[in-house]
């Protein structure tokens, strides 16, 4: 079974459209959002159309899904992403925004993890060093656990001669990675907002039979975008980031 793990979509449309069509070209069978549908982006109601349409769906909330549905304060978040969170709330179907508001925090399915941030805090926690990796492999029991919220890919691999800390590795594009006996956290980066100072959209495909990851990053008209974040009087700075990946 080849899973197509996505996450951080944050409402454009143009980069998830470009993604679901290369991830076509790769071949999938099932696919696990890892949440963020909304948030920062133009189009947030189409990503959430778009993404309910799709078939063999397992789909958890992210903490920009949360936030537009009341279930956590915005007071955390930075101006840019508040004021991002009340255009959103006025954008949304109301079926689009009941679907967001019974979205799941944490999966397990076909003997995996899927979450947002981290196991152990599913809506708010960042899992970018070592050392916080290795706490969180103390709150799930599978042998490979996907996770979303930095707009980074990751991998953190931790074996039982590894010693105390888990190794962590930068994919690139197209780069596969394989898997033994393990365990394995995997960020798949990020489709509408990357972070990692690469502008492409980014997901992954895992190989549940032959236990490998890879992260794949395509290319779209981010132009438009920024032209339709520009148009709907979203914040500036969501338009601008699109360019430099950050």
């Amino acid at each position: 079974m080849r899973i197509l793990v996505l996450s951080d979509i944050h409402g454009n449309h143009i980069a998830l459209k470009a993604v679901l069509k290369a991830a076509a070209d790769e071949g999938y069978d099932t696919i696990y959002c890892l949440g963020d549908l909304v948030g920062y982006g133009p189009n947030p109601d189409e990503c959430v159309s778009t993404i309910r349409e799709l078939g063999n769906l397992s789909c958890v909330m992210g903490n920009h899904d949360a936030a537009v549905s009341g279930y956590i304060s915005i007071e955390s978040f930075n101006q840019d992403a508040q004021d991002s969170v009340h255009w959103v709330v006025d954008h949304l179907s109301p079926e689009n925004l009941l679907y967001l508001n019974h979205l799941p925090d944490l999966l397990v399915k076909d003997g995996c993890t899927v979450t947002h941030g981290s196991p152990r805090n599913p809506i708010w926690e960042y899992i970018l060093d070592s050392y916080t990796a290795r706490m969180n492999f103390e709150f799930f029991e599978t042998q490979f656990c996907f996770i979303g919220h930095s707009h980074q890919p990751i991998i953190f691999r931790y074996g039982m001669n590894d010693g105390i800390l888990p190794n962590w590795y930068i994919p690139i594009n197209g780069e596969t990675f394989t898997f033994t006996n393990e365990r394995v956290i995997m960020n798949p980066g990020s489709v509408g907002q990357p972070r990692d100072r690469d502008p492409r959209a980014s997901f992954g495909i895992f190989d549940a039979e032959n236990q490998s990851w890879t992260v794949h990053r395509v290319s779209y008209n981010i132009e438009k975008v920024q032209q339709l974040i520009m148009e709907s009087g979203l914040p500036e700075r969501n338009a601008l980031r699109l360019v430099d990946g950050w």
